[in-house]
């Protein structure tokens, strides 16, 4: 069940509200209003690069959305607004955490390649996140913002951050990201695949969904 929700700014940012339906509710569609949801929990999903065919129906944001709706919890993808080098993309991504927390009791945060990075940075700035993941993140947003640093302000936080990465991607600049999330003692987990996991969505929504849910869920 999908739900079509508008995110307040001075940007168009459009999102899609997939909502766990074990209460049994029905879906709809048009704007959600404060204490519609029916969980508790959402994840905020971050596409990936917007000039490079990146949104919100990306099969990989798909499959984080329906391994978290099976287990109860709901996700908001959204698109960005207007390319704006990085920095509005990452303004999208915080209104989009505060639309969440105005209306969960808990959220988390995930993000595919420049969505990833995007989610990084944006979580360097919410504590009250209660989990960020990141699948194959790049190692810069742009020329001013690093994501070795925005992980370093997130870990030093306190959020909990898993890290996902493919072993034979050759298009994200990964591994300064990986490797400082091992030295943090952040979870790195590794795919056999390319940047674009192959045949292996399912498992990285899994991956995603085991690593967000205890911890929107507070276990």
């Amino acid at each position: 069940m999908s739900d079509t929700v508008l995110i307040a700014g001075g940007r168009d940012v459009r999102a899609s509200l997939d909502t766990a339906a074990s209460d049994g509710s029905e879906g709809g569609s048009g704007e959600i209003s404060k204490g519609s949801p029916r969980a508790d929990a959402v994840v905020v999903a971050c596409p990936p690069h917007p000039q490079q065919r990146g949104h919100r129906g990306d099969e990989r944001l798909v499959a984080v959305s329906d391994a978290l709706t099976d287990r109860g919890v709901d996700c908001l993808r959204f698109d960005y607004g207007d390319w704006d080098e990085g920095y509005g993309e990452t303004t999208d991504a915080d209104r989009a955490v505060g639309w969440a927390l105005d209306r969960y009791d808990r959220v988390g945060l995930f993000g595919f390649s420049f969505g990833g990075t995007v989610a990084l940075v944006a979580a360097a700035s919410r504590p009250e996140l209660a989990g960020v993941c990141a699948l194959a993140p790049t190692a810069r947003l742009n020329d001013d913002v690093d994501a070795v640093a925005a992980l370093d302000d997130v870990v030093g936080r306190g959020t909990p951050v898993r890290v996902l990465y493919a072993t034979r991607d050759s298009t994200a600049d990964w591994r300064p990201v990986v490797e400082r999330a091992e030295e943090l003692g952040v979870e790195a987990v590794a795919f056999e695949s390319d940047h674009f996991f192959v045949g292996r969505s399912g498992a990285v929504g899994e991956s995603a969904a085991a690593f967000l849910t205890p911890r929107l869920r507070g276990e």
